[in-house]
């Protein structure tokens, strides 16, 4: 059971159902599962989903991982290869343990000086390949962050990078900025390991599933520009934080990527069909509202329960956006939860989560109906006032109604399940 506390909060037959759709929706896409269904090695044949990629035609085999979550499925693969593989080096932010990886614990949701040796490292390690070279490259939601070599200095990354995540931008005009500032974002780390072959392995995290976007498209040919780059800023409180000397294009020459195959084996579809098939075994009627969901998180809650119908349960994924203003804790789950049960009734139940178990803090979202709403008032507790001070970490704390999970090797953007009945 991935829930902690779940006995805890299936204090009712509603918040019950919910708990088993989340527990349902993170099996799915767990990398024991995707990998082994996904990664095949037999004889000297590589298949990956549908593609077939011929071992013996490669002198060397190298491995590249990075993002939260990729640890796990990098030690998959590596043991799929076995001997194949010449040598590999992830960074993640939760430790596996590797017979031939070097492996090192980074930081997210900011980059630190770790994150940008590792990659530097990486850099001088991969250089002069050649067309008999195979880079695998597993990439998972987070790795904008954990896998950087900036233009800038390290201090003004992270201040740059601490404003993107207070601003309210959406991933893509977050990531349009990243490219830009960054020398394997956006197509740089293609280029570094031309010409070998490049085979990336991607579990998504971006709504929509733009490859360009997810951690920064490292092995993807960047459509985006500096202007557009610039444009992006004009969103941030602190715009003046990048200069237009700071950025840099992002490599356009159609070379770079031919001998690219950028692969998606995951994406958050993955657990709103496995939710949609277990609301059905129970009795509901299920449907996905959005895969691509984006909004603000604040109004998105109550927004969500309008749209779901008596005796059913609207399944949805994507990641809302929080503009900082207060000085509290939590995440956009938590504040969707919070913003939703200020005008609840007693026949629904919404709950919001993220699915790497980490929402900005220990909890990796909350639950919340009438319940949590008439225990906040026993507690003496304002729901609006905690939202209005970006302090959903807190108030979920004291109605105890926030999922514990951990952390958890997988992340495929945020999931939100309302039930009505």
């Amino acid at each position: 059971m991935f829930i902690k506390n779940f006995e805890e909060l299936a204090t009712t037959p509603q918040r019950k159902i919910v708990l088993e759709l989340i527990e349902t929706a993170l099996s799915s896409i767990q990398s024991e599962n995707l990998i082994n269904q996904e990664v095949k090695v037999e004889n000297d044949q590589l298949t990956i989903m549908d593609k077939i990629f011929d071992l013996s035609s490669f002198d060397r085999v190298f491995l590249i991982g990075f993002g939260k979550g990729s640890a796990k499925n990098s030690r998959l693969i590596e043991e799929k290869l076995g001997d194949r593989l010449t040598e590999g080096y992830v960074i993640d932010a939760s430790p596996e343990e590797f017979r031939k990886i070097q492996f090192t614990q980074g930081t997210h949701p900011l980059p630190s000086q770790t994150n940008i040796d590792f990659v530097n490292n990486l850099l001088g390690k991969l250089q002069n390949l050649t067309e008999k070279d195979l880079v695998l490259v597993v990439i998972t939601g987070g790795g904008s962050a954990l896998f950087e070599s900036s233009n800038v200095s390290f201090d003004k990354l992270v201040e740059i990078n601490s404003a993107l995540l207070k601003s309210g931008a959406n991933i893509t005009a977050m990531n349009t900025i990243r490219k830009h500032l960054s020398k394997v974002k956006g197509g740089g780390l293609a280029k570094h390991l031309y010409p070998a072959k490049i085979v990336t392995v991607i579990a998504s995290d971006v709504p929509g599933n733009d490859l360009s976007v997810i951690s920064s498209g490292p092995t993807v040919k960047d459509e985006t520009t500096i202007e557009d780059a610039i444009s992006s800023l004009s969103n941030l409180t602190r715009s003046d934080l990048v200069k237009k000397e700071d950025l840099t294009e992002t490599p356009k020459e159609e070379k770079y990527f031919e001998n690219v195959s950028n692969i998606l084996v995951l994406s958050n579809v993955t657990a709103l069909n496995a939710m949609k098939r277990k609301a059905e075994e129970l009795g509901y009627k299920a449907s996905i509202f959005s895969e691509k969901f984006e909004a603000d998180a604040k109004l998105a809650g109550s927004d969500l329960v309008k749209q779901t119908t008596p005796n059913s349960i609207l399944l949805i994924g994507g990641e809302t956006t929080v503009k900082v203003r207060g000085h509290g804790k939590g995440g956009r789950n938590q504040a969707l939860v919070l913003g939703a049960i200020l005008n609840i009734d007693d026949k629904t139940t919404i709950c919001s989560f993220d699915s790497d178990g980490w929402d900005n803090s220990h909890f990796a979202g909350a639950i919340g109906d009438l319940q949590t709403l008439n225990k906040a008032k026993e507690l003496n507790l304002n729901p609006q006032e905690f939202l209005d001070n970006d302090n959903s970490l807190e108030f979920f704390e004291k109605t105890g109604d926030g999922i514990e999970t951990g952390r958890l090797p997988s992340n495929i953007s945020d999931l939100i399940i309302v039930l009505k009945y």
